[in-house]
């Protein structure tokens, strides 16, 4: 069994969900992993991992538009030192998550025909993000 890690560094996004797949497929192409898994975990608390629809645009933005709803705009928030944005990013960080972990199958991602990975920024004005990527396998 092999095993390697590497970090991946993520240009500042705009807040919503954005699609990372190609970015976790290229990283595989640096490895001769025919068989095994990655995981890939998520080095911030404002900033979610996961996998949904990779085809219509319009179900990120129902994504968005949900966990707004039920995060955003809460007059009880009392961690509020970086921002209105910020009590709200860690919750949609808590629900979301920030690890996952994926099948790799003849050298490539084993996700479904409709699967990406997403990438949720949930700050307004995010910085770079940093995710580390365990891949292990034959």
């Amino acid at each position: 069994m092999k095993i390697y890690q590497a970090s991946i560094k993520l240009k500042p996004c705009a807040r919503g969900f954005h699609i990372i797949t190609d970015r976790i497929e290229s990283l595989l192409l640096n490895y001769n992993i025919m068989i095994g898994t990655v995981h890939l975990f998520m080095k911030h608390t404002s900033a979610s991992l996961s996998i949904n629809e990779n085809v219509d645009p319009s179900v990120r933005k129902d994504m968005e538009n949900f966990f707004n709803e039920i995060a955003d705009n809460k007059l009880y928030y009392i961690h509020t030192y970086e921002g209105s944005d910020d009590m709200p990013a860690h919750i949609k960080s808590s629900l979301l998550g920030q690890s996952l972990t994926i099948p790799i199958t003849d050298g490539k991602l084993n996700l479904g025909t409709w699967q990406g990975i997403y990438l949720g920024e949930h700050r307004d004005r995010a910085e770079s993000r940093e995710i580390i990527a365990t891949i292990q396998g034959e």
